[in-house]
């Protein structure tokens, strides 16, 4: 569980929601070349945050299985390996 829960909730949603609009934005065509630039980089930075925190839930969910009776069960990282 997150330290700071509201901190955290909703921090994927918005940076995606963030992302697309660059990216709908950056589509029109109709602003200058060093706002597209700037709106370029805030794009891929916020690429490389959704991507990491989607990876970081890959490996929660991987982590997570179920036994021979059907009990979800946490594999070490050690165990994983």
């Amino acid at each position: 569980m997150p330290k700071n829960p509201s901190k955290k909730q909703g921090a994927f949603e918005s940076s995606l929601k963030r992302l697309e609009a660059i990216v709908e934005e950056l589509e029109k065509g109709n602003i200058p070349l060093e706002d597209c630039l700037k709106l370029y980089e805030e794009g891929i930075q916020l690429s490389k945050q959704c991507l990491e925190t989607l990876n970081k839930a890959e490996i929660r969910l991987k982590r997570l299985s179920k036994d021979m009776e059907g009990k979800f069960k946490l594999f070490d990282e050690e165990e994983e390996a």
